[in-house]
């Protein structure tokens, strides 16, 4: 049995195949972004899910694509979790960027692939190899584009009192911004960045409203000129995008990529279907 996992922050999507591809079983944990989970944290969302559980020494192979991973530190720290939960697979641990090739590039072709939902990511395949231009420093300094920058963006309108009055007002109806409860999920619970992204969905319901429409703007340019632009033949190759954020947003992304004679590719909500055929191909 293989486990095939697309992990962002907020979620992990799991799916249990054959050596057919045919599907055993899918469920979904919380995510498991080792950048913000300490080991416990990670056993607990597997302890958590009956299917995960009752079958972890059945799994031969494990491939694991995750936010958090793009370190060699981070990916041996959360294999080595893995192993020992799953003590007869063969763990494999990969950014989450991996999955998001495979499941948006066609075999061979060069492209750009990025990932807009908690988190965001940008990386150039060559056909064969990923290649990094940026290195991550998490949420609190880099992410352009997310969820968690968008959830940031709204808290500040709202407390700094930016926020046009009717548009708090449904704010307060729909999320508790207690400042309390706000300052204990940013400082004092797990995934803070998850917390942030919550508040996404508020500003894709009310992306056609000046101050969201701003915001959203600001976000994605910044997303174009400081992660795609970093490529020099960023014009010549597809931009393909995984995650929530480009899904329902793609409209507000085409437009600004069509500003810089930038060709969108491939936008897919997640990438866990694309990798049972890579993967049944594969390996």
């Amino acid at each position: 049995m293989k486990l095939l996992v697309d992990s962002g922050s907020t979620k992990a999507d799991w799916i249990a195949i054959d050596e057919n591809g045919k599907v055993l079983f899918t469920t979904q944990t919380l995510g498991l972004n080792p950048e913000v989970l300490e080991k416990e944290e990670i056993i607990e969302r597997l302890e958590d899910k009956f299917d995960i559980s009752h079958n972890k020494n059945k799994a031969t192979s494990l491939y694991f694509y995750g936010a958090g991973c793009g370190t060699d530190r981070m990916k041996t720290f959360l294999a080595n979790v893995f192993e020992e939960y799953f003590s007869n697979a063969k763990v494999e641990v990969y950014e989450d960027t991996y999955a998001a090739v495979f499941a948006t590039t066609p075999k061979n072709e060069k492209a750009i692939v990025c990932i807009l939902g908690t988190g965001s990511n940008c990386s150039y395949f060559d056909g064969e190899v990923l290649h990094q231009k940026v290195q991550s420093l998490g949420y609190i300094a880099m992410d352009d584009g997310s969820g968690n920058r968008f959830g940031r963006h709204l808290l500040r309108g709202y407390f700094f009192n930016k926020m046009p009055k009717e548009m708090a007002l449904e704010f307060e109806e729909e999320y508790n911004i207690d400042a309390d409860y706000v300052k204990a999920n940013l400082y004092k619970e797990p995934n803070p960045n998850a917390y942030l992204a919550t508040f996404a969905k508020f500003i894709i319901k009310h992306k056609d409203d000046e101050f969201c429409r701003k915001i959203i703007k600001k976000e994605l340019k910044s997303f174009t000129k400081n992660y795609i632009m970093q490529y020099d033949n960023y014009k010549d190759v597809p931009v393909h995008f995984v995650g929530s954020i480009a899904f329902y947003l793609k409209d507000e992304l085409t437009e600004i990529l069509n500003k810089y004679d930038i060709k969108i590719g491939n936008v897919l909500r997640r990438p866990i279907d694309g990798l049972i055929a890579y993967h049944v191909l594969n390996n």
